[in-house]
């Protein structure tokens, strides 16, 4: 699985509003973007190593529930715009966990606007889905 990360700024950004409410992405941007993804996802479906890819919605709509002195206690989002949670996922089904980095590798080349810096450092994570209780295990 294919892990992508945002925080609340990162979908305002591309909702078109910087930290300060200003314009951030042009629609242009955000489209090229989409097209980008799409592409890479078209890819995975051509090669036959796509299962399924989803993203989810802004922190905004998210819950947290943790424990507190062992009752469920629930917190709605937003989270601190600086917070990253899970933006969205692709699962993927490959020759080898290699061939999986090699995959997400490639959206290091997501287009973002010209002399658009990012608000924090870039990453995804791969990891394999367990198919049994003992590839949970260490």
């Amino acid at each position: 699985m294919i892990m992508l990360y945002g925080s609340q700024q990162d979908y305002d950004v591309l909702a078109g509003k910087d930290a300060d409410g200003k314009p951030a992405w042009a629609a242009q941007d955000v489209a090229r973007m989409h097209e980008f993804m799409g592409a890479w996802n078209q890819g995975l479906v051509e090669s036959g190593e796509f299962v399924d890819a989803q993203g989810l919605t802004a922190p905004v709509h998210a819950r947290r529930i943790r424990l507190q002195d062992g009752v469920p206690v629930v917190t709605d989002g937003p989270y601190p715009e600086t917070q990253e949670v899970l933006a969205g996922y692709t699962v993927v089904e490959c020759e080898s966990f290699d061939r999986a980095t090699e995959i997400a590798a490639h959206l290091a080349n997501t287009p973002r606007p010209e002399g658009a810096a990012l608000e924090h450092e870039w990453y995804v994570d791969v990891r394999p889905i367990a198919d049994s209780h003992a590839e949970l295990e260490l």
